[in-house]
């Protein structure tokens, strides 16, 4: 018997059904999306602020026209965030029209995980199906990591949205050689770029070759169109850049992540060689020792180790077996066939960032295996729903059926027995019955058949849709959140710590609390300040209730504070300065007054210089400084700039001191 896998799929045609039809047909699309969108808000304020250090810029640029297009930490614009502004664009308009909340902030991020199971249900359904949409769509929805970045304000989220969109244009451009749509894929990677750099580029050797081997028309019309796709994605990645660098530089604010206040430096340097080579200047820590350097250990099996394997692995060995059943199947269809062109679209998505991520020896957090969540999960919708399709051949159905055990054995592993040991067994349990019954499937009555079907959706989605549930019923806060329920999360580099995780080895730990004079001193020396990371915004987060804060998480200050940096703010260009932009966040959110954040993120970039601060001071522009600004997790062995460091000594040593509930804050416009 031939298998239906070889035979080429042409695209679908116009649904000829009348209106009630084509109805009933989409009708479980829009439960897929409503399921999704319930998932994606369902309690989303209890992560207050999520990232404050995002959360400040969308307040700032709510406010600053200047700030928004800058994407600066704060109104007056004194340093950007160490990324381009893409992400932070809707979220500045949300602020702008709705006021700033976390709902303001958070639900643009849910709005954007909904848009992109829809792209990606549109993109797999043209290819294979309703079925095969379908169950793309519900496996992206369900990924842990997905769940958790569409419910927090990382630019990780608009990244998915922008490259399953230029997926899907692909998908369109593929079908019948339309330029128009491939033009728009390249400007939508563009925009990727805007978002997270050259991350988003990742995507283009399978983009690349997925229309020069796939697109159904001549080889100079498929060159001319891969070059005007090309201009596009140049125009749309690079017109910000081009701005930003022929800006007066005394006119805008410094880029922070660079040493040079360059953007080229960003995104070739911090975003971008150091991140493979882990020899990142300015760097908050980790940096580069081989394969087992400070952000966790490299190698091929990364993505299924404790640093990332409850983030996104769930799906990833059924996605690889099914990647690889499809390409052998359709090894002699005609060059064009749809299929054929979409497995290699996704698995070289897959393949391509997810080497990229586990090889990688400079900064990677776990959650950045969002990426890798829109293909993992169109492989999973193609190789699912065309196996079960063609289940009359027995090489189908004992791929369904390995498929499925695999599966089921994956989740068992991943699943902690001391969270939920009925769960993983009765995955296990579930997955084998299932998959032993799909071997004799072809055989069975129809409401037979369906039973198997259903008993091996439950056993593959078991183990990603609980952990999911999970990440959707825990608060989240601060600059590494993780997937999974309280107490099960990773730090740095996905390195397996407890609530909100550890910091990996050589890193600076994630809090400093309160201090008086002689803090800058010790951070120099290499040692750290005392007191915990406290939440990242209103409400508990993960990690803990409250407190100073670090350079990894923001301070939630008393009223007391926020009451006495807000008063008279308004007469100042910064009501206060801080050290590190997390800790210049809490305090800015707190008072919605401008907070300097002196050195960046990392508290390593040069601004301002101490010159510049004292000149500022002269001139009355910082109102008070935040001694307790975590500067003893500040460590400059990365080649960073030691100026934040000088600012604070020379604060300390010339200026009176305020202790208002553990907060030491120093009056600069005193004589």
């Amino acid at each position: 018997m031939t298998s239906t896998l070889s035979r080429p799929r042409p695209a679908p045609a116009p649904d000829p059904r009348p209106p009630a039809s084509r109805l009933r047909r989409h009708l479980p699309t829009a439960v897929l999306l409503a399921a999704t969108a319930a998932l994606y808000l369902w309690g989303l304020s209890a992560s207050g602020w999520a990232n404050a250090f995002y959360a400040a810029a969308a307040q700032a640029g709510g406010t600053s026209w200047s700030a928004w297009f800058f994407g600066a930490s704060d109104a007056a614009g004194g340093i950007t965030v160490d990324k381009a502004p893409g992400a932070l664009w809707p979220i500045g308009l949300a602020v702008r029209l709705f006021g700033l909340s976390s709902w303001s902030v958070l639900v643009p991020q849910a709005l954007m995980g909904v848009g992109s199971v829809a792209l990606l249900h549109a993109a797999v359904r043209r290819v294979a199906g309703d079925g095969a949409g379908l169950l793309a769509g519900a496996a992206l929805a369900l990924t842990p990591v997905a769940v958790l970045m569409f419910r927090f304000d990382n630019p990780d989220a608009m990244l998915v949205l922008v490259l399953t969109g230029a997926a899907y244009a692909l998908t369109r451009a593929v079908e019948r050689g339309r330029t128009g749509w491939l033009v728009l894929a390249g400007a939508l990677v563009g925009y990727g770029f805007l978002t997270k750099m050259l991350q988003a580029f990742l995507v283009l050797p399978a983009f690349t070759l997925v229309w020069l081997l796939a697109a159904p028309v001549a080889w100079w019309p498929r060159i001319r169109g891969l070059l005007s796709a090309a201009a596009a994605l140049v125009v749309s990645a690079g017109w910000w850049v081009l701005a930003v660098e022929l800006w007066p530089a005394a006119d805008r604010p410094w880029i922070g992540g660079s040493q040079t206040n360059s953007v080229l430096e960003l995104v070739f340097g911090y975003n971008g060689v150091g991140r493979l080579t882990g020899d990142e200047v300015g760097s908050v820590g980790g940096g580069a020792g081989g394969r087992t350097g400070g952000w966790g250990e490299t190698g091929l099996l990364r993505l299924f180790g404790s640093e990332m394997g409850r983030e996104a692995s769930w799906l990833l060995p059924a996605a690889l077996l099914l990647c690889a059943a499809l390409l052998w199947w359709t090894r002699r269809t005609p060059r064009t066939d749809p299929l054929r062109a979409a497995t290699l679209l996704w698995g070289g998505w897959l393949l391509v960032t997810g080497l990229t991520f586990s090889l990688m020896a400079g900064i990677i957090h776990s959650y950045y295996t969002v990426a890798l969540a829109p293909a993992i999960a169109a492989l999973v919708g193609l190789g699912g729903a065309t196996l079960w399709r063609d289940r009359a051949t027995a090489a189908a159905r004992c791929g369904l059926a390995v498929v499925v055990a695999v599966t089921a054995v994956w989740a068992f592993t991943l699943l902690p027995a001391a969270w939920s040991e009925w769960l993983r067994w009765g995955v296990l349990g579930l997955g084998t019955a299932a998959a032993a019954a799909l071997t004799g499937v072809h055989r069975m009555p129809r409401v037979l058949a369906a039973g198997v079907l259903s008993a091996a959706l439950l056993a593959g989605a078991g183990g990603t849709a609980a952990w999911g549930l999970a990440t959707a019923a825990t608060p989240h806060s601060g600059a590494i959140p993780s997937s999974g329920p309280q107490g099960y999360g990773t730090g740095p580099g996905g390195m397996r710590g407890g609530p909100g995780g550890t910091p990996p080895s050589g890193a600076p730990g994630p809090g400093a609390g309160a201090a008086g004079p002689g803090i800058a001193g010790a951070a120099r020396g290499g040692g750290t300040a005392p007191g915990t990371a406290g939440t990242g915004g209103p409400g508990t987060g993960r990690g803990g209730g409250g407190g100073p804060g670090g350079i990894l998480s923001a301070p939630t200050p008393s009223s007391q504070v926020t009451a006495l940096i807000s008063d008279g703010s308004g007469d100042w260009t910064w009501a206060a300065a801080a050290v590190s932009s997390m800790q210049a966040a809490g305090y800015q959110l707190a008072t919605g007054a401008p907070v300097l954040a002196v050195g960046g993120f990392n508290g390593t970039d040069p601004y301002p210089t101490p010159e510049q601060f004292r000149q500022m001071v002269a001139e009355k522009r910082i109102h008070w400084f935040v001694g307790s600004s975590g500067t003893g997790s500040i460590s400059t062995d990365s080649g960073g700039s030691d100026a934040a460091l000088r600012i604070a000594e020379w604060v300390e040593a010339t200026f009176p001191a305020t202790t208002v509930d553990g907060v030491t804050l120093y009056d600069l416009s005193a004589s």
